[in-house]
């Protein structure tokens, strides 16, 4: 079972709810008999940015950030690490690439699983590897590649 803690830090009124949260989750981690747990933290520009800044290096908000937990030898736990999503980033780039607001989250939060368990993007066989999950992974909510509705205008 997969056990989901929402936490909000954002002003942001355009959320998605804890089902909808829990099903991406779920979409994911498929095994019924593995347990984990993952915290998701919804932020504003300013936490992403200054978190952004202190473990990536990176200046600015970004639409998440995935800190996979790896527990010490000795302990047991099912806690697969916290996603910590901007809403403003999230909406914003939902005009910007023509997406429907709910489709974007998904894609996001399945991207932000899939880090925690291990996938990366780092070289172009990563990508490929983890854009084919996600793909197929949002297929099974009904939700277009977003790969190929990149906004052109850009």
């Amino acid at each position: 079972m997969n056990q989901l803690e929402i936490q909000v830090a954002s002003d942001s009124k355009a959320l998605p709810d804890k089902s909808q949260f829990q099903n991406w989750v779920d979409t994911v981690l498929i095994d019924p008999d593995e347990n984990t747990e993952i915290v998701i933290r919804i932020v504003d520009e300013t936490e992403s940015a200054s978190l952004n800044q202190q473990y990536r290096h990176k200046n600015g908000a970004t639409n998440v950030l995935s800190f996979p937990f790896e527990a010490p030898e000795h302990i047991s736990t099912f806690l697969l690490g916290d996603l910590v999503i901007c809403a403003p980033v999230i909406e914003q780039q939902a005009i910007d690439q023509q997406k429907p607001l709910d489709h974007h989250w998904a894609h996001i939060v399945i991207h932000g699983v899939l880090h925690l368990c291990g996938y990366d993007h780092l070289d172009e066989t990563e990508a490929e590897e983890m854009e084919a999950k996600e793909i197929a992974f949002l297929k099974k909510l009904t939700i277009s590649n977003p790969y190929q509705e990149k906004n052109t205008h850009e």
